[in-house]
């Protein structure tokens, strides 16, 4: 079984954590608040105490930090490319902008080690369940010889050159992000006509109107639970490098620079940690003209 190191146990990080040591990899931890890494002790991961000292051996190295800046410091300023094994392979399921990993894909390359960023989705539930999506660019060759390890965490799909995976994975976000927007404005809708939100939804299942994003962020939606499972303002990051990379090849998206507006305005209200299904509240502020109660 190939040596593992996972640098950054947050939310997505620690289930996915979980997976790799059920499937029999041995695993080194790291994450900035040492706490989240010490509870995987007890899954039988092996912590460290520096991102350097937990790559050391290692064959195939996770990041899945907050954004670029993150692990760029982590791989660059914090000794991991110093202190990477011959061969090792480096893996960024982190959601970063495209241009960014390809600048760590070609420093890694200059050291003699291989790249390849594989954002997920499926959000907290998917990595509990090992059924994420990953959206793998890099090398063909290297990323199926990976194929063993990607398994426990979900379906693997090859997308194409380094940075392929980011650039997918930011339209995946664009997706998730007008949806809750399209839900969240129908439930006002059935309501203010006198419809049960609750009742709407069920109805509805099953449908051309039938999504992930209705049944998981609708579902919080009605019962009010906006514990973050996918915080809004790493929502807003990625759709602030979304606007990024239409700028950079002429595109004009309406509809994911509106809720990139609404995104951004709900963040900016001290509601970065709300889960991104939360943009309900914000909606709800600007039709009652005051703000809405978040449920506890």
């Amino acid at each position: 079984m190939k040596r593992i190191a996972f640098l950054g146990t947050g939310l997505m990080g620690a289930p996915m954590v979980r997976r790799l040591l059920a499937a029999g990899f041995p695993v080194t931890v790291w994450n900035r608040a040492p706490e989240k890494a010490q509870a995987l002790s007890a899954d039988g991961a092996t912590v460290a105490e520096s991102p350097a000292e937990a790559v050391a051996g290692a064959e195939v190295v996770f990041t899945m930090l907050s954004d670029g800046h993150a692990v760029r410091d982590v791989l660059f300023a914090r000794g991991v490319a110093e202190a990477l094994a011959p061969a090792a392979v480096i893996i960024d399921t982190s959601s970063i902008a495209p241009q960014m990993a390809r600048e760590h894909a070609g420093q890694l390359a200059e050291l003699g080690f291989a790249h390849v960023d594989s954002p997920v989705s499926g959000g907290v539930v998917g990595a509990e369940a090992g059924t994420l999506a990953l959206m793998a660019g890099g090398d063909a060759a290297v990323i199926e010889g990976l194929a063993d390890v990607f398994a426990p965490l979900g379906r693997l799909t090859h997308v194409g050159p380094v940075g392929a995976g980011q650039v997918c994975k930011l339209a995946n976000q664009q997706i998730v992000a007008v949806t809750i927007g399209a839900v969240a404005e129908a439930m006002m809708l059935v309501e203010a006509g006198g419809a049960d939100r609750a009742k709407f939804r069920d109805a509805i299942r099953g449908g051309f109107a039938e999504s992930r994003i209705l049944e998981l962020h609708g579902g919080r939606m009605v019962t009010r639970n906006f514990a973050p499972g996918g915080p809004s303002r790493l929502q807003l990051k990625d759709l602030d490098a979304v606007a990024v990379l239409a700028e950079a090849t002429g595109l004009t998206l309406p509809l994911t620079e509106t809720v990139r507006t609404e995104f951004t305005e709900f963040v900016a209200a001290g509601n970065g940690d709300a889960d991104h299904s939360g943009l309900l509240l914000h909606l709800e502020t600007m039709n009652a003209g005051a703000p809405a109660q978040e449920s506890k």
